[in-house]
C-alpha cells in the first residue's frame, strides 16, 4: 500500500533529508587518499549526535554501521572498515536519518583524486539518469515512467542498470511501497499522485548488471568486476512536479 503524505509530514521529511544532505556534504569533504572508510562513518555519526537524529541504517536488518561506503566495483552496502582510499577510487556513500519519526535517504558517488575517463563518464551518466527519473515523478505519470527514463539514459551511454536493487517509497518507514526499478517499459505501475514520497536511486555498472555478494553478507559487487556508481535523492510528488527533499 502506498502511503500519501500530508504537507506537514513532507515538511518533517524535508528536515530529515536536509540533514542527510548536510552529512553527505561534510563527509565528502573528508575524501582523500589515505583516509579509512571508518573515519567517514565516525564523522557521519558525530554529526547525527550533534543534530540529535538517529542514523537510519545502523541496526537496520542487522547492518553494523551508520554509513554505507562502497568502493569501485562495490555497488551498495559496503561496510566501513580500516580500508584506506586510494587515488583513482570511486567512493559511493549512502546515508539516512530518522527525524521526529520520518526518514531521509540519499547517496552520492565521489572520485578520489584523478580518475579515469571511463569513471568520469560513469559518474556523469549515473547522476544524469537520477535527474531524468526525477523529471518523470509528476502527477498523472505511471511509476515505470521513472524506471524507463533512468534506463534510457544509462543504456544509451553504453552502461548497465543494476537490476537486483531498486528505489523505494519512504516516509514513516525507511522502505515503503512502491518499489521503483531502474529499468522497464514506460506507462506501467501505479499512477503517481501528489503526496507520494520516494527514494529514486539508480545504481549503474560500467560493465554488465550481474552482481554477487561478498562474504560479509552485505557488500554487493559487480560480478564482472567493473566500476559502479550510485546517486539517490528522496523526493515528494507535488502538483507542481517533483520536490527534491535531500539537497541543501
Amino acid at each position: 500500500m502506498i502511503n500519501l503524505k500530508s504537507k506537514q509530514e513532507i515538511s518533517k521529511m524535508e528536515v530529515a533529508n536536509r540533514i542527510v544532505a548536510e552529512v553527505l556534504q561534510e563527509v565528502k569533504e573528508l575524501i582523500r587518499p589515505g583516509v579509512e572508510t571508518l573515519e567517514l562513518n565516525a564523522r557521519a555519526e558525530e554529526i547525527c549526535r550533534r543534530r540529535k537524529v538517529k542514523p537510519a541504517f545502523k541496526g537496520y536488518r542487522g547492518y553494523p554501521k551508520s554509513l554505507c561506503v562502497s568502493i569501485n566495483d562495490e555497488i551498495v552496502h559496503g561496510i566501513p572498515s580500516h580500508r584506506c582510499l586510494q587515488v583513482g577510487d570511486l567512493v559511493s556513500m549512502d546515508f539516512g536519518v530518522c527525524y521526529e519519526g520520518y526518514y531521509g535517504d540519499s547517496a552520492i558517488t565521489v572520485p578520489v583524486g584523478k580518475i579515469s575517463p571511463e569513471a568520469e563518464k560513469l559518474l556523469k551518466v549515473t547522476e544524469e539518469a537520477l535527474y531524468a527519473g526525477i523529471a518523470q515523478a509528476k502527477v498523472g505519470n505511471r511509476l515505470t515512467d521513472i524506471s524507463h527514463a533512468v534506463q534510457t539514459v544509462v543504456e544509451s551511454n553504453g552502461f548497465s542498470v543494476i537490476r537486483d536493487f531498486v528505489g523505494h517509497g519512504i516516509g514513516r518507514n525507511l522502505h515503503e511501497d512502491p518499489q521503483i526499478p531502474n529499468y522497464g517499459p514506460p506507462g506501467q505501475g501505479p499512477k503517481l499522485q501528489a503526496g507520494m514520497t520516494m527514494a529514486i536511486e539508480p545504481m549503474v555498472s560500467a560493465g554488465g548488471w550481474g552482481i554477487r555478494l561478498l562474504e560479509d553478507g552485505w557488500t554487493a559487487v559487480t560480478r564482472d568486476g567493473s566500476l559502479s556508481a550510485h546517486f539517490e535523492h528522496t523526493i515528494a510528488v507535488t502538483e507542481d512536479g517533483a520536490l527534491i527533499l535531500s539537497r541543501i
